[in-house]
């Protein structure tokens, strides 16, 4: 349980993948001006990151070393493929939305770093504890900046008016630019209030 706990607390705090190890950063700018897109895009990367990690931990010692990189941008493939096609079935309108960014899970460095990083090297349900938590910690951060973006941007959370009828939406936060501020901000104040409190104890 200690060990498990210690992961948990890596992956959605002390190491987070935006927060600490700015990985994952182009979906993070990408899709976060919509709440409901960016959740199920979260979704789609927790679940990759936890069943690749558990595949490549599964067959990690059949695998020639010089051809392991391959083998684990495949496994995550198979899993990017699969999430496409729920969504395009049952989601149609979300899979639209988010375009070509599904595919390109595919390329999100968090998914790579921890097959590369903890897969190789553990056990299977270790491993995919490991991939779940990195994804919460990928949707923890995703979901504060969607919905502070959203919100000014639009006024409205998942789609639902909540801003008073004279609010003026903020034009700058429906793109992309200003995923980097919202983000830079949660990065100083993460910084500043949890790692410096871990420093003091």
């Amino acid at each position: 349980m200690n060990r498990v706990f210690e992961i948990t607390k890596k992956n959605i705090l002390t190491e987070n993948q935006i927060l600490v190890q700015i990985l994952g950063i182009c979906s993070t700018l990408a899709v976060t001006n919509n709440l409901r897109n960016t959740l199920i895009m979260a979704i789609g990367v927790t679940l990759v990151t936890g069943f690749s990690n558990l595949t490549v931990s599964l067959i990690k010692d059949y695998i020639p070393r010089k051809i392991r990189m391959m083998m684990e941008t495949l496994i995550i493939s198979f899993y990017v493929i699969i999430v496409d096609i729920i969504l395009r079935a049952y989601l149609p309108e979300v899979s639209k939305a988010l375009g070509p960014y599904v595919g390109l899970i595919i390329t999100n460095c968090i998914i790579m770093g921890r097959t590369e990083a903890f897969a190789q090297s553990n056990t299977p349900l270790i491993s995919f504890l490991d991939g779940l938590t990195a994804g919460l910690g990928y949707t923890f951060v995703l979901i504060i900046v969607a919905f502070v973006r959203e919100l000014l941007g639009f006024g409205t959370i998942f789609d639902l008016k909540v801003m008073p009828a004279n609010f003026v939406p903020v034009t700058i936060m429906v793109m992309a630019p200003s995923a980097f501020f919202v983000v830079a901000i949660l990065m100083w104040i993460f910084k500043s209030a949890v790692l410096k409190g871990g420093e003091k104890k």
